[in-house]
């Protein structure tokens, strides 16, 4: 049988819609410190809507932009918090899911401009990784927008001695270049001479998702995707909150998963869901995946 790695969806939209709290610039951090048990019921509906790899809940809890909108001392306690959680609802769930490891832009989504340079943010991605390496199956460096943050987060994460998946954001309209104006072919060939075990495109619409599947197929690693369901990211700013981006009406579960199905068609092996992708996207995928011959895995191993 034919096997996909089936990943959750997004995680702060969803957070924020299930909280009685107004948008933080802290995003998902602030609703793991204020409201923890939000954060694992999101991760069991995940589970249950057929997921098999929960990514860790500290996209947002890097020390960059804890100094900045709160205090870096609440690095280390958010992602223990973040571990114990994504752990917990793996037990009570009594599934055999994943747990990835969360290695994410470390001062702001979709702008390369203010990423620090290499050996800082080399440095920064060690810390991380020295943290979540004991309790993760696999490392997730998602939603990079630039050649040198592939380089520093796919070194640092292979460091961590579990398998890599790097994941890079395109621009909506242009799935051929990161969001830097990079050929995404250049992250590619970056991530392959760092070590990456897996090559992927997320946080970016689908339909340029689809157009970046060709260039990842050309690196020989595995590959995939899992988009967001936003009209464009323009207007977020550094330190911005996320109430500032609108939602696409033309993308639910059914669309969404006609979309996956086309990189899966084009040879994808690991997919799910970004930013307003959530768990009713996620079941209609894993639906969808079954029909079509497919089983659903947490790793590429399985």
């Amino acid at each position: 049988m034919k096997r996909v790695v089936l990943l959750d969806g997004g995680m702060g939209q969803e957070l924020l819609k299930r909280s009685g709290k107004p948008p933080s610039p802290l995003w998902s951090a602030q609703v793991m410190m204020d409201e923890p048990e939000i954060v694992e019921a999101v991760h069991l509906d995940y589970i249950s809507a057929g997921a098999r790899v929960l990514t860790l809940n500290t996209y947002s809890a890097t020390p960059e932009r804890l100094a900045r909108d709160a205090e870096e001392a609440l690095f280390e306690p958010l992602q223990q918090q973040a571990i114990a959680v994504a752990k917990s609802a793996r037990e009570k769930s009594g599934e055999s899911v994943a747990i990835a490891g969360c290695l994410p832009p470390l001062y702001a989504s979709y702008r390369p401009d203010v990423a620090p340079d290499h050996e800082p943010m080399l440095a920064t991605y060690r810390r991380v990784v020295a943290v979540q390496a004991p309790h993760v199956d696999c490392f997730l460096c998602e939603t990079l927008s630039s050649v040198k943050e592939v380089e520093a987060a796919t070194a640092a994460a292979k460091e961590g001695g579990k398998p890599v998946w790097t994941s890079m954001t395109v621009e909506d309209g242009n799935g051929l270049k990161l969001r830097s104006g990079e050929a995404v072919a250049e992250g590619v060939s970056a991530a392959l001479t760092a070590g990456a075990d897996a090559v992927l495109v997320n946080c970016s619409w689908p339909e340029s998702i689809g157009e970046a599947m060709t260039a990842l197929k050309q690196s020989g690693l595995p590959f995939g995707g899992y988009a967001n369901g936003f009209t464009g990211i323009g207007a977020l700013q550094p330190g911005g909150t996320v109430e500032e981006l609108k939602v696409r009406d033309d993308l639910g579960p059914d669309r969404y998963a006609a979309h996956v199905m086309d990189w899966v068609g084009a040879g994808a092996v690991i997919v799910g869901g970004c930013c307003e992708v959530g768990p009713a996207h996620i079941a209609r995928l894993a639906q969808t995946l079954v029909e079509n011959g497919y089983k659903t895995v947490g790793t590429l191993d399985d």
